[in-house]
């Protein structure tokens, strides 16, 4: 395998993922001022936004801390020491990418915008196959069996 592809050592994500989420909340808000949307208003606008922001921040938090606590790196770049299946990987596989995405929507919804909405599912695409289907194939390749298992019993998103 090439190093775009993954090796033994990572998965060869085609970005670090956060930076994938940033890019596609930027591009909407580079919309938003080019070509103006209709604004997003109201009290229950900002609770959702707040509480999806809060709710995506947790779960970002929770994926730290189950990593660090479990000993392996939280970048995907680097090699996984320890397949993890505790704590938030209970529920969801992508933890960190579904708080991420929680997070961008509520920062969407906070500022009252609707450009950002419409470049999330490229963000969403370009991270399930640029980066989940990568991590996959190399904790497949690195935990075998365990992994496989693992991938039964848990869904990719929720």
């Amino acid at each position: 395998m090439s190093g775009s592809e993954g090796t033994h050592e990572n998965p060869g994500v085609i970005a670090p993922p956060p930076l994938i989420y940033l890019a596609g909340l930027a591009l909407g808000f580079a919309f938003e001022v080019l070509l103006p949307s209709r604004r997003l208003r109201g009290v229950r606008v900002r609770a959702a936004g707040l509480l999806l922001a809060l709710g995506g921040l947790s779960l970002a938090r929770e994926f730290f801390m189950t990593f660090r606590r479990a000993g392996t790196p939280v970048d995907p770049r680097r090699a996984a020491t320890v397949l993890v299946t505790h704590g938030p990987y209970r529920f969801t596989r992508n933890p960190a990418y579904l708080g991420m995405a929680l997070l961008y929507s509520g920062i969407t919804l906070l500022r009252g915008a609707l450009w950002p909405f419409a470049t999330l599912p490229a963000v969403l695409a370009i991270v399930d196959r640029g980066v989940i289907a990568r991590e996959e194939r190399y904790l497949t390749e690195r935990f075998g069996e365990s992994y496989t298992s693992y991938r039964t019993k848990v869904p990719r998103w929720i």
